[in-house]
C-alpha cells in the first residue's frame, strides 16, 4: 500500500483563496517555537489541503510570510502551523510571536503546495529544528497507509525541537539526534542509496546542501526539498536584459539588468500575484509558452527546471533574448 497517490510539483492544487481567520489556540511547543490553530471565526470549513502544502500569512501591509500546515489534512475546521522566532530574520516570525495571541484575526492565503508526497513504497525523511512541520502530517499519512518510512530529526538541543511529544507515538521509526547529545545527523550513513525511496529533506540551509551532495548519487528525483529561505545565487551568475511577452495580456516588456520580470509586468499593469519575493514560495509560479529561462528559484527541482515549463518570475530571468509566458 502507498501513502500517496503520484503526482509531482506543478500538478499539485493550487490556490489563491483568502480566508479572514482566527488564532483560536496558541502554545509553546519547543524553546522559541510557538504553534498557532486557525479557524474560520464563523466555523465554516477550510480550503482542503494535502501533507506538504504551506499558507501565506498576511500579518501587516508589505508583511507576508509563508508557513507550512503541520496539522490534519482530514480536519477541515483547523490549520496548525509552528513558528520559530527567527531574531535575525525579516521581522515575520518576531509579529507572530509578539502580536498575535488567542482571539486574532487574520486573512491567510492558501493553500499552495510545491512539497507534495509522492506515492512510493517507502521514505526516508531528514528534518532539521523548524523544518519538522512539513513532514509531520507526510509521516502521519505514511503511518496511516502502513508505509515503511523512517524519520531522522536533527536540532541543537531536545528543548529546541519541536512536536517531540506527538512524534514519541511512532517509536523507533522516528530518530531523534540533538546535536548537543549526538553531533551532527550522520547524513553518510543515513542517506547509503537505496532503489525506490523517496528522500524528503526540510530544514536550514547548511543542512539542505549536506542533504543534496550526500543524493547526488539516488536515482534522479529521488530527493525532494522544501527550503525556508532562498539558495544562495550561483557564482558567476550575471543579469542581462531581455523580452518578455505577456501571451494573455497582449503587453510586450524590457526587462533591465536590475529589475525582476515581476516587477516590470506589474508595472505593466499586468495582475502578476506575488509573495516572498526569494523564489521560495511559489505564488509568481507562471507557465513559460516559449523561450528558455534562467531558473534561480529555491523551489524547482532540476528536472522541473530542465523541463523549463514553469518559472518564478520574482527571481528568475532568461537565457534567451525573448520569453513568452502565460500572463
Amino acid at each position: 500500500m502507498t501513502a500517496a497517490e503520484p503526482t509531482t510539483a506543478m500538478a499539485t492544487s493550487y490556490s489563491e483563496h483568502v480566508s479572514e481567520l482566527v488564532v483560536a489556540q496558541r502554545e509553546p511547543v519547543a524553546d522559541g517555537v510557538v504553534s498557532l490553530v486557525l479557524e474560520d471565526p464563523d466555523g465554516g470549513e477550510l480550503p482542503a489541503w494535502t501533507p506538504g502544502a504551506h499558507v501565506d500569512l498576511l500579518l501587516a501591509p508589505e508583511l507576508t510570510r509563508q508557513y507550512s500546515l503541520c496539522g490534519s489534512p482530514a480536519d477541515r475546521t483547523r490549520w496548525r502551523l509552528g513558528v520559530l522566532l527567527d531574531q535575525g530574520g525579516r521581522g515575520g516570525s518576531r509579529h507572530v510571536h509578539e502580536g498575535l495571541e488567542v482571539g486574532s484575526r487574520l486573512p491567510v492565503r492558501g493553500p499552495r503546495n510545491h512539497f507534495p508526497l509522492v506515492a512510493a513504497e517507502r521514505y526516508l525523511f531528514v528534518a532539521g529544528g523548524i523544518g519538522i512541520t512539513p513532514l509531520l502530517p507526510m509521516v502521519a499519512q505514511a503511518q496511516q497507509a502502513a508505509t515503511d518510512w523512517t524519520l531522522f530529526y536533527g536540532g541543537r538541543r531536545r528543548g529546541s525541537m519541536a512536536f517531540l511529544d506527538e512524534l514519541d507515538a511512532y517509536g523507533d521509526r522516528v530518530v531523534l539526534r540533538p546535536e548537543d547529545e549526538y553531533g551532527l545527523l550522520d547524513l553518510p550513513t543515513i542517506l547509503e542509496p537505496r532503489p525506490d525511496t523517496p528522500v524528503y529533506a526540510c530544514g536550514p540551509e547548511a543542512l539542505l546542501q549536506a542533504v543534496e551532495q550526500q543524493c547526488a548519487a539516488w536515482p534522479p528525483g529521488s530527493l525532494h526539498v522544501e527550503r525556508f529561505a532562498a539558495k544562495p545565487v550561483a557564482e558567476g551568475a550575471e543579469a542581462t536584459t531581455f523580452e518578455v511577452v505577456c501571451q494573455r495580456s497582449g503587453i510586450t516588456v524590457t526587462v533591465p539588468a536590475d529589475r525582476s520580470i515581476l516587477e516590470v509586468v506589474q508595472e505593466a499593469g499586468v495582475n502578476a500575484l506575488s509573495s516572498c519575493l526569494e523564489g521560495v514560495c511559489g505564488t509568481c509560479e507562471t507557465a513559460v509558452v516559449a523561450g528558455s529561462p534562467d531558473h534561480r528559484d529555491s523551489l524547482l527541482s532540476d528536472e522541473e527546471k530542465a523541463a523549463g515549463d514553469f518559472m518564478m518570475i520574482c527571481v528568475s530571468r532568461s537565457n534567451s533574448p525573448q520569453l513568452v509566458l502565460d500572463l
